[in-house]
């Protein structure tokens, strides 16, 4: 009977998952840290190896490298393994291509590469460099899916592919992405870490200061934030295109794009600044238009010539992948096949430990061609001291092998290879071309042999590769490390188009906004037992505040408010009031300018425009009032320099207001001496050398003489002038 064991689900479900994630982590996503490329990426430069097609050989169809990969190496779908092949051939996604393309192979556009059939591909020189020496035992092989062939585990990797072009792939929960840099840069950084393999960070970065991406661009993060990312192998870094401004002539401009940050595709980039062309709130941009051929050039157009290109940018940023955050994850499978995040040093010297093993396994392959050499060598130069005794032991003898190892000591393998000497190579077995070739063996030999015994010897060589890598393959950075840029400050109200409004607030709490500052009250209408409260005439673009009785301030962008010919929506629902609390005063704020508040009570302090923005939903608390009191004016101060304030009991007072203080909350000081019944019915901030004007509905009067009514803060003043008996005001 077939035999069944009971096993807890849970077990089997936890142990066949953890088999399918580590199959997927280590045979698919994440890259080798030795020679920085996937299963997929090898057998493909490993299939093409085998199919000749060096950098010096002719270009062979695409479909015909696909059928062998996934033929004989690589049992997934063809068109996987052929996207793979495309992206190695990108000079726009890979930094060192590893695969030079003919044919239709995508674009910086995110157009897709023409069918295999119609493409045709061949190893660069990077790639060779990958492969060289995998003939001379440097590296261990595998037997292939099927068991037909062998594969090699990992590549010999003159070049530092992992961190010259950098990886990326999602795993089951673990992920790569590791950015490309400039060889020139890795290899520097290489051979400090030769020289002084306990240097630092901050010194590697010295010589290899940060990612070198294809397309170009400006890295934008500061160099301790590079620095925090390389040692913990996880961070993220801030990538923008490069631009320029174009005069036209005349004071007109453009902004050309001439770099745009790594894996955005232009079409799409521009497709999102149509986007914010066509929006109806949209005051920076007139146009956008794709100029480019061989080389990137995208062309905006400013809606006005007066326009600050900085805050256009700024923008641009903002809403567009103009800007993007890189990803840096450095998890990679180590020597011992295991996944890991690593620093910077960790992967350069893993690399660097790849390349010493090459080294010494390449060295001792070679030590044992060598010995095999000498070994024959030895045979032949027995044959050129005997030739004719050893012509006559093979004509004559029945079992020649047997007489000519008894006679002449020799093993199976010397006999077998005088044997099989042809007569016409007899005449090269001259006694000087022999002792030639086995003086420069037995040189070559005690080389190997004195290096295979020095650490330090192959590190000189090692150094030495590094340094004829380094001129083979260097090239010149292309992204500039512009370090953290300026901030540049771009405020909501200047996107949007100035027009005056009037915001109109019923006494039931419902709030809406109407274009023009002409607005008729006996034409609004409300909801039945509504009426007008409060209208205010500002701008669109103009930051509002709201005070309400409880001395709440909430704050809004006048564009944001609800619009139209209707009611509008009640207040309550824009900010989180409090139950029963309702709006005293609405105005415009400008957070340049200092604001003066006073209260019935004769309460009052100066506040900074900044201080009377609340950006949160549920408000801040700014006034502090007296049991009784409320908000009586709030208003800029301007080029006032004293406080006049004019109680029911018709006192006037005018006081300096420098004696008043500068608070961001809070209930501030007396500013008149009032009797128990009395409460102050207006302030104003006066300029001395222009005076005030009161106004009793009935009169008015200019007032240039101050004198009589000049006084300290929290003093009663002077009686009116004559005539201004009730109802008085600042005019």
């Amino acid at each position: 009977m077939e035999r069944i064991d009971a096993v807890p689900i849970r077990q089997e479900l936890e142990s066949r998952y953890l088999a399918y994630a580590l199959s997927t982590i280590i045979s698919r996503s994440l890259p080798d840290v030795r020679d920085g490329l996937k299963p997929v990426h090898r057998r493909i430069l490993f299939a093409m190896r085998a199919l000749r097609l060096d950098p010096g050989s002719g270009f062979k169809k695409s479909a015909r490298v696909v059928g062998d990969v996934i033929g004989k190496f690589h049992p997934h779908g063809d068109q996987a393994a052929y996207d793979a092949m495309v992206r190695l051939t990108q000079e726009f996604a890979v930094r060192y291509p590893l695969i030079a393309g003919q044919g239709n192979f995508g674009n910086i556009d995110g157009d897709r590469a023409a069918a295999m059939r119609y493409t045709e591909a061949r190893l660069t020189k990077v790639a060779w460099a990958l492969l060289e020496d995998l003939d001379q035992e440097t590296v261990n092989f595998l037997p292939t899916y099927d068991g037909s062939q062998q594969e090699p585990v990992v590549l010999p990797a003159r070049f530092p592919n992992l961190l010259a072009n950098g990886s990326s792939g999602i795993a089951v929960g673990m992920s790569t992405s590791i950015p490309p840099h400039n060889l020139a840069e890795v290899i520097d950084a290489a051979q400090l870490l030769v020289e002084q393999p306990d240097c630092s960070i901050e010194q590697l970065l010295q010589r290899l200061p940060g990612p070198d991406f294809p397309t170009g661009g400006l890295l934008v993060s500061d160099q301790q934030e590079i620095a925090e990312t390389y040692r913990t192998g996880r961070g993220t870094l801030r990538l923008r295109c490069r631009w320029h401004k174009e005069e036209m002539g005349r004071g007109v401009w453009q902004l050309v794009i001439t770099e745009i940050p790594y894996q955005v595709s232009k079409s799409r980039l521009i497709e999102q600044i149509a986007a914010l062309i066509v929006g109806k709130q949209n005051t920076l941009l007139a146009d956008v238009r794709d100029e480019s051929d061989s080389l990137v050039r995208i062309v905006i157009e400013p809606r006005a010539r007066t326009l600050e290109e900085e805050k256009i940018m700024a923008y641009l940023y903002r809403h567009t992948d103009l800007e993007v955050r890189v990803t840096v994850n450095l998890n990679v499978i180590t020597a011992d096949l295991r996944p890991d995040v690593l620093s910077i040093k960790a992967l350069l010297q893993a690399w660097l430990d790849h390349r010493f093993e090459v080294h010494s396994r390449r060295a001792r392959f070679e030590l044992g061609r060598i010995r095999e050499r000498l070994h024959l060598l030895q045979a032949y130069w027995l044959v050129h001291l005997n030739i004719d005794e050893v012509i006559a032991i093979i004509r004559s003898e029945d079992d020649p092998a047997a007489v000519l190892m008894q006679r002449f000591q020799l093993d199976a393998v010397q006999t077998e290879a005088i044997l099989n000497l042809r007569l016409r190579a007899l005449r090269r077995l001259e006694e000087q071309l022999i002792r030639q070739e086995m003086a420069e063996k037995e040189q070559r030999a005690t080389w190997l042999e004195a290096l295979l015994a020095d650490r330090t010897a192959v590190w000189q060589q090692i150094t030495l590769e590094l340094a004829a890598t380094r001129t083979e393959f260097a090239d010149q950075r292309r992204t500039q490390l512009a370090g953290a840029p300026d901030q540049v400050v771009l405020k909501p109200e200047e996107l949007l188009q100035r027009e005056p409004i009037t915001i109109v607030l019923s006494t039931k709490g419902w709030i809406r906004t109407l274009k023009g500052h002409d607005i008729a009250p006996d034409k609004l209408r409300f909801k039945r037992e509504d009426a007008l409260r409060l209208a205010v005439p500002l701008h669109s673009t103009d930051w509002v505040s709201f005070v309400t009785a409880s001395g709440k301030l909430f704050s809004i962008l006048a564009d944001r408010l609800p619009s139209g010919q209707g009611v509008g929506d009640p207040v309550n629902a824009i900010f989180d009031m409090e139950e029963g609390d309702e709006v005293d005063w609405i105005g415009a704020i400008d957070s340049n300018k200092d604001y003066f508040v006073a209260t019935q009570l004769a309460q009052g302090f100066r506040i900074r425009g900044s201080d009377l923005i609340a950006s949160q939903r549920k408000g801040r608390q700014v006034l502090l009032f007296k049991p009784g009191d409320h908000l009586l004016r709030l208003q800029p101060i301007g080029t006032g320099t004293l406080v006049a304030s004019i109680c029911s009991g018709r006192y006037l007072l005018i006081c300096r207001l420098e004696e008043f203080p500068l608070l961001p909350k809070g209930k501030g000081v007396r500013i008149q001496r009032l009797l128990p019944t009395e409460t102050v019915t207006d302030v104003a901030i006066i300029d001395p050398a222009v005076g005030m004007t009161l106004d009793s509905g009935r009169r008015t009067r200019q007032l240039t003489d101050l004198t009589p009514w000049l006084s300290q803060r929290a003093t009663r003043g002077a009686v009116l002038p004559h005539g201004f008996l009730s109802g008085v005001s600042f005019g």
